[in-house]
């Protein structure tokens, strides 16, 4: 590992519980930030029901020191990716929230188009909620029989909020993979480039960072894939038998973000 320059940081279970600030977690930023270590910061995070301007100031009025040019999402990761990939395609979306400000360049079609001539190229599919329902699914199951490309943006299985846990959208991403005998494009965490995308922002190379989050595969042992420093926190959808069958051990296990100050201090001065 090299010297440490960058920190990335999940937003939902490792800062914030359905929005509301975890124990440390203010602090612990302000004490990053106003570090002498002169550190870069990036938030990532899947979450796709916000845009970057509202998680920006949703954090903001809460007391975290962020700015949107602060935060990479999922929407924005998956905008980029279909520019690169998919350039020009029509493009349906299922997703709980309207993200489609951050969807630059991007081609949405009507959802309730039934016509046969806008059958999309892509599909779209983001965070699950109530929109995710049979009806819905099963449109996208037949565009896919029909030829469309799966692209999701995460394959989060469930999240945590302030009542427990709650079903995402990777579970329903399996049944349509698997009726549908396709694979989907992933764009946001675990995939490579969302992490790549966060190192560029911030002009660090992969040894010169670490990763702090809540989901042991998705965030930390995707990032020690790419050679960023993996950093656990036992807070969010923090579970240890999740921990124990792992497919490997994180670099760094905490119980909270809290002690992510100390950690870097002990990290830099080695």
């Amino acid at each position: 590992m090299d010297a440490v320059r960058a920190v990335l940081i999940d937003i939902d279970g490792v800062l914030t519980v359905s929005w509301k600030p975890l124990p440390g977690a203010i602090e612990a930023l302000r004490r990053i930030r106003d570090s002498a270590l002169g550190l870069g910061v990036a938030l990532l995070t899947n979450t796709t029901s916000r845009t970057r301007a509202s998680i920006a100031a949703t954090l903001g009025a809460a007391g975290f020191p962020v700015g949107a040019e602060d935060i990479l999402t999922a929407p924005t990761a998956t905008a980029a990716y279909l520019t690169d990939h998919h350039p020009g395609a029509r493009c349906s979306l299922l997703n709980s929230g309207d993200i489609r400000e951050d969807l630059v360049d991007v081609t949405l079609l009507d959802d309730t188009d039934t016509d046969t001539d806008a059958v999309p190229d892509v599909v779209i599919v983001g965070g699950a909620g109530p929109e995710f329902h049979y009806a819905a699914l099963n449109r996208v199951f037949g565009h896919l029989q029909r030829g469309a490309r799966l692209v999701a943006m995460h394959r989060n299985l469930y999240w945590r909020t302030d009542h427990g846990l709650d079903l995402d959208s990777g579970a329903f991403l399996l049944g349509l993979e698997h009726a549908a005998r396709t694979r989907a494009e992933i764009t946001g965490k675990p995939a490579p480039a969302f992490f790549e995308a966060a190192l560029t922002r911030l002009g660090v190379g992969p040894g010169q960072a670490v990763m702090v989050g809540d989901d042991i595969e998705s965030d930390v042992l995707a990032a020690q894939r790419t050679g960023v420093t993996g950093v656990l926190v036992k807070t969010g959808k923090y579970l240890p038998e999740t921990h124990h069958a792992a497919s490997a051990r994180p670099d760094h296990v905490l119980d909270s973000v809290a002690d992510l100050p100390a950690l870097l201090d002990s990290v830099v001065s080695r």
